[in-house]
């Protein structure tokens, strides 16, 4: 289950009511942000575009390769882990708007962790350390510590066990 919060609304979409729920300016200097890190190809200013301007929380040696989309209305809510791989065009979403509700959730990836090229990881999620989740998998639960995932829907390809029984072997 994706630990996210809930927002209701009346009338319109929640997405037509996004400007109720975070500023218009918020989202232009996140969008313009989000922009030049997409096509940047220095890591280390990338990181520090994303931990100055939008507030996420980015460890040490994390690679977020081009054209990586963090979440351009909820950054701040985006925390990677140190020596972690965000491939080739992933999206990172701390959001979702919904016809009658809107839900917000932390996005958690932790440490060592290899995320394959376009994935999409929904609100909510916790990947563990170590955890590799395969190219263009729809993370849409949290990934156990080592694990293998891969797929949409997500499956567990081998446990961290499984992985380190194969490693030895």
């Amino acid at each position: 289950m994706r630990k996210t919060e809930s927002y209701p609304v009346k009338g319109t979409n929640s997405l037509w009511q996004m400007y109720k729920t975070v500023s218009f300016w918020k989202v232009v200097k996140n969008f313009i942000v989000i922009q030049i890190g997409r096509y940047t190809p220095f890591l280390s200013m990338k990181n520090w575009l994303y931990r100055t301007f939008l507030g996420m929380k980015i460890g040490n040696e994390t690679a977020l390769a081009l054209m990586v989309v963090p979440d351009f209305l909820f950054p701040e809510r985006i925390t990677i882990g140190k020596n972690t791989i965000i491939g080739y065009n992933t999206t990172i979403l701390a959001h979702e708007y919904l016809t009658a509700e809107y839900r917000l959730g932390n996005v958690v990836i932790g440490d060592n962790v290899m995320v394959g090229a376009n994935t999409t990881i929904l609100p909510g999620i916790t990947i563990g350390d170590g955890a590799v989740v395969s190219a263009a998998t729809l993370v849409h639960r949290d990934v156990p510590p080592g694990a293998m995932v891969g797929g949409n829907p997500m499956q567990v390809i081998h446990t961290a066990e499984e992985r380190q029984n194969k490693q030895t072997t």
